[in-house]
């Protein structure tokens, strides 16, 4: 349990640092945020004790589950499988160039904490990210996501592809079919005080991603800073999976590149 946490948390630290400094979001955060896609994943409708098909996302997905919104598996349209399928051949070619991650570094991705030994490195473009709050281009990944495997510390596994905040169901389903794949975003955060931030490590935390705090009123009767939501839309695209139904997988914990 402690190495899965010490994964968990260094993933989240990862996406933290990389994901709030991406251009034109920070400021998204604190919006009002109509028409949010998706089902909170904390309580009710969307719990993630009633959702069977959830049961494979991972621990690192499953630990925040009081923190995420995941997309609703729309009815299955002619062609959402051959769409589907041109978005993951495109970041299937995208890709080849990357597989040495030099190349990557110098067309201006950045890694997100280098010295931070972790499971999955995101390498993240502010460009690409900056492209993706206004349309999708599945040949401009805001992230690529790169394996440490025994032989190799960055060994190329995947993309991840974002969208703004506000997205729509109806624009997420523009981009990759929602039959087909599911967006999550990160929600409900509660911002320890400066003084109890420690508590983000702690073995039954109150605060952060992992915390027992999902609720505006808990977290300021605690003193601390509610965020409605956190971050973009995302979703991980895995290409070089042999079962499709893997391509789009939620778990993270596991080696998508072989």
């Amino acid at each position: 349990m402690v190495h899965i946490r010490c994964m968990i948390l260094a993933g989240l630290v990862c996406e933290v640092v990389l994901l709030t400094a991406l251009p034109g979001h920070a400021w998204q955060q604190d919006q009002q945020k109509d028409g949010m896609a998706g089902m909170n994943m904390s309580g009710g409708k969307g719990n993630m004790n009633d959702m069977a098909d959830m049961k494979n996302m991972g621990p690192s997905m499953a630990a925040m589950a009081g923190h995420m919104t995941i997309t609703p598996v729309w009815p299955k349209q002619p062609g959402d499988e051959a769409r589907a399928k041109e978005v993951v051949a495109e970041a299937k070619a995208t890709m080849e160039r990357y597989k040495d991650y030099r190349k990557a570094l110098a067309d201006g991705y950045v890694i997100a904490n280098p010295k931070l030994e972790q499971p999955q490195y995101h390498f993240t473009k502010e460009d690409n990210a900056r492209v993706a709050d206004l349309h999708f281009d599945p040949t401009k990944p805001t992230s690529l996501l790169y394996r440490r495997t025994p032989y190799q510390q960055y060994k190329l596994e995947g993309v991840m592809y974002t969208a703004r905040p506000n997205a729509t169901e109806e624009d997420l389903n523009g981009r990759i079919p929602l039959s087909i794949a599911r967006w999550h975003e990160h929600t409900n955060f509660c911002e320890a005080p400066a003084d109890r931030v420690k508590d983000y490590q702690a073995a039954h935390p109150k605060f952060g991603m992992f915390g027992s705090i999902n609720t505006k009123e808990a977290c300021e009767a605690e003193g601390g800073i509610f965020h409605p939501y956190m971050f973009t839309w995302m979703i991980h695209v895995f290409p070089y999976e042999s079962d499709f139904k893997d391509v789009f997988s939620m778990n993270d914990d596991v080696p998508h590149v072989h």
